[in-house]
């Protein structure tokens, strides 16, 4: 008998993952598989749906050669977001590419539906606003430039292709999460509205039926190297799966994930239309019960340490943040990283990049400073978007790469003026589609049981006084206004 895990399926931009977890949170086995992106015309980022197909089920093969004895007992997805796609479900073909959440082919058409002023609508019932990051337009140039003449389409998110092809064409299915990222799901009324698909020329019987994130959807079927039954018992977006993978299970718990954009999301009890400058979605769903999250995306965070480091001819990332660290304060420096636009809870995508402040006292260590600064701010200015709201923030936990260096972390706490937990694991998207799939068949009892499972480092605590916060943020307010000035 083997040893009994979870697999986890964790479909990315780049790359496909598969990970098994074991009953203790352990994962002991690992590997991931490459995914293609094209580049068809400026601003078109797309992808080919039998490439993310077969690099998922060579990562599940290499994983399942790194532990041969593994006793796989439920299959959990998590998935890359917005990214849509549509296929004929007599013949299980794709029709056209995987259009992928960064493709702008859509612009003209969100710009053209805000000038018809839907776009106060639209928010009030999805949470999120009109921009081609969002599945629906891309979804109507598909069925327009593929679509013709199939009696029968399948429309979904990369989690729906997953379910339709682990289930060998049985199953066209999504969970609330991922629906709630079509802008076609009433997220208040847990259902898709007829009223949106309407506006964006979308037939509903063509979109999937609506799970919860924890749920049995079917079972594997003709998938190499899988056995036929076992359990599809979870879906997710990969940024709800890390929130249920870090744990925050309480309203106001949130997730802050670093890395060359960072994504933040705090847990909500009910739908809320979200502050400005940030979104409303639904986290998870649970027994039929949906946990909701405000979400705000940062577009530049640690990817302006290899920029600065080379404007300040230091050799890497690491020398950069070693002489950021020789001094306490930025003197009056400092770096906004403005440098292809702003994104939350600004959304400016006319702002570009400055350092402002300078003066004959300036050293490098102060501009490599400011620059460390900069990630710290951005999610300060999130999370005083959520604050306007009225709701409290909870325990935060953090993840990606910069999430390990302690003095980055301190500045956020700092600039927070909120503790926060570094996780143990990288994995967590893939952790929280495992513990969902693990819920859904009795593999873990409950929430209380998860919490047991998660490593997290000490907790980093706030060290500066309101007074000098309160200084060192109106800087920064005052150097964003001056990102959208044209002299």
């Amino acid at each position: 008998m083997g040893r009994k895990v979870v697999l986890a399926i964790d479909e990315g931009t780049t790359n496909s993952k598969a990970v098994f977890v074991s009953q203790t949170g352990e994962i002991i086995s690992s590997a991931s598989s490459p995914v293609p992106i094209q580049h068809p015309q400026s601003g078109w980022v797309q992808q080919d749906a039998s490439a993310i197909w077969s690099a998922t089920t060579s990562a599940i093969k290499a994983c399942l050669d790194k532990a041969p004895d593994a006793k796989i007992t439920a299959l959990g997805i998590s998935n890359q977001r917005e990214s849509v796609l549509i296929w004929d479900r007599t013949t299980g073909a794709p029709l056209g590419p995987v259009i992928t959440w960064q493709c702008r082919r859509t612009a003209a058409a969100c710009e053209a539906l805000k000038a018809a002023g839907h776009e106060p609508g639209v928010m009030a019932r999805t949470g999120l606003p009109l921009d081609p990051l969002f599945p629906p337009t891309k979804i109507a140039w598909l069925l327009s430039h593929h679509g013709a003449g199939v009696a029968d389409i399948c429309i979904g998110t990369v989690d729906s292709w997953l379910i339709w092809k682990l289930s060998g064409g049985q199953v066209h299915a999504t969970d609330r999460s991922n629906a709630a990222r079509t802008q076609l799901f009433n997220l208040e009324e847990g259902r898709w509205d007829d009223d949106l698909c309407a506006l964006f020329g979308v037939n509903p019987r063509f979109l999937p039926e609506v799970r919860d994130s924890a749920h049995i959807f079917g079972e594997t079927r003709d998938v190499a190297s899988l056995p036929d039954g076992i359990p599809i018992a979870a879906a997710i977006g990969d940024s709800h799966g890390a929130l249920f993978g870090h744990g925050a299970f309480e309203p106001g718990d949130g997730k802050i994930t670093f890395g060359t954009g960072s994504s933040v999301m705090t847990t909500l009890t009910d739908f809320v239309p979200p502050p400005e400058g940030l979104t409303t979605t639904i986290a998870w769903s649970l027994n039929g019960q949906s946990t909701y999250a405000f979400e705000g995306n940062i577009l530049v965070s640690a990817s302006i340490f290899p920029w600065t480091a080379k404007m300040l001819g230091l050799g890497d990332v690491d020398a950069l943040l070693d002489l950021a660290e020789t001094v306490d304060r930025t003197d009056g420096v400092s770096l906004v990283p403005a440098h292809v636009g702003l994104g939350a809870p600004h959304w400016t995508p006319d702002a570009r990049g400055l350092i402002s402040g300078l003066s004959f006292v300036t050293e490098p260590a102060h501009i490599a400073h400011a620059a460390a600064e900069s990630m710290a701010h951005q999610v300060a200015d999130i999370f005083d978007a959520v604050g306007k709201s009225g709701k409290t923030t909870g325990r935060l936990s953090v993840d990606g790469g910069p999430s390990k260096n302690r003095f980055l972390m301190q500045l956020v706490a700092d600039l927070l003026a909120h503790s926060m937990t570094p996780c143990r694991n990288s994995e967590t998207s893939a952790i929280g589609a495992a513990y969902l799939a693990g819920l859904a068949t009795g593999f873990w009892p409950d929430l209380a049981a998860l919490r047991d499972l998660i490593a997290r480092d000490s907790a980093i605590n706030p060290s500066i006084s309101n007074d000098e916060r309160k200084e060192r943020r109106a800087q920064w307010k005052e150097a964003i206004a001056r990102t959208t000035l044209r002299i």
